[in-house]
């Protein structure tokens, strides 16, 4: 997969260079400012540019291209590089590669430890321990993946009209430079529970869009799923889908500026255990009868700027 993520890098490039010759590239810059509810924040810097590719006559072939986005980002723990091409073949459809190369550091915050990285491994307590320093490897991804997309002001046309609908999927390859075979690791103080091997991400998104302050309303629902094996994975879990689902309201404040705030909420896998959150998470036992539940989890802004 790394290759045909690369290939497509390739031949986004070589597009780039020839639409440059005959001026039909477009770009625009962003800027974006994450936040939430939970002790994190992320600042990014996007550069995107498109390029007129295979384009028709019709309607759903009119605005084919490929656009390439590269972004620059830094949080408190982590500072990470991100490629991505997407290509429009037809109106409905895109087809998306790409991947992140950075890494991270731990800092302690009111107490508690954050970790941008590090190995996630069990103490002579079945307690889970880190190892990890700052910049002591490289965290990486690389992914594929095709999105199927509908606007039904496309069919009736209106700026009241737009109800949206994308579904996107995705395989893809995470990394981490320092971790063995069946090595947990950290990425931006997550779960610890990734593991260098393929992955599996899928969203579906219903939305309608109005040409008023109140830009967008919507609902997303995203499912991730490791694919590697890892022995005895069914024990604690790790072989179950996890899903988040968000509401999102968006404010489009100027035509340059918009601000989005989103609500989250996250399934949970419930344990045996009843000190569950002490142990290392490969030495609890799923609740076979009752494995998941649904949580808060956060309450996020982000803020978008666009030159």
């Amino acid at each position: 997969m790394k290759k045909i993520a690369l290939l497509m890098v390739f031949i986004l490039i070589t597009q780039v260079l020839a639409a440059q010759d005959d001026k039909g590239i477009t770009s625009s810059s962003e800027l974006l400012l994450q936040t939430s509810s939970l002790p994190e924040a992320k600042l990014g810097f996007t550069q995107r540019f498109k390029i007129p590719f295979l384009q028709g006559e019709n309607p759903l072939t009119a605005d084919n291209n490929i656009t390439l986005a590269m972004t620059a980002e830094i949080s408190p723990i982590s500072l990470n590089g991100i490629f991505e091409t997407v290509w429009t073949p037809i109106a409905f459809f895109e087809l998306v590669a790409g991947g992140r190369i950075g890494s991270g550091w731990n800092v302690e915050l009111f107490g508690s430890e954050i970790y941008g990285i590090g190995i996630n491994k069990p103490n002579d307590d079945d307690n889970s321990e880190t190892d990890g320093s700052a910049f002591d490897g490289l965290l990486w991804k690389t992914q594929i993946g095709g999105a199927l997309q509908f606007d039904l002001a496309a069919i009736f046309p209106g700026d009241w009209n737009h109800v949206l609908a994308r579904s996107y999927h995705e395989i893809n390859y995470k990394g981490y430079t320092r971790a063995k075979p069946n090595l947990s690791w950290y990425f931006e103080d997550d779960d610890g529970e990734n593991c260098n091997g393929f992955n599996y991400y899928g969203n579906f998104l219903i939305g309608y869009q109005m040409p008023i302050f109140l830009n967008l309303v919507g609902l997303l629902a995203e499912m991730d799923l490791y694919l590697y094996d890892t022995p005895g994975r069914s024990n604690w879990g790790d072989d179950l889908i996890r899903w988040t689902f968000s509401g999102i309201l968006l404010f489009k404040i100027t035509e340059q500026f918009e601000a989005a705030v989103i609500t989250q909420f996250k399934t949970h896998r419930n344990y045996n255990e009843s000190n569950w959150e002490d142990l290392y998470y490969r030495n609890r036992t799923i609740d076979t009868s009752n494995p998941l539940r649904l949580e808060f989890y956060r309450v996020a802004a982000a803020l978008t700027y666009k030159f």
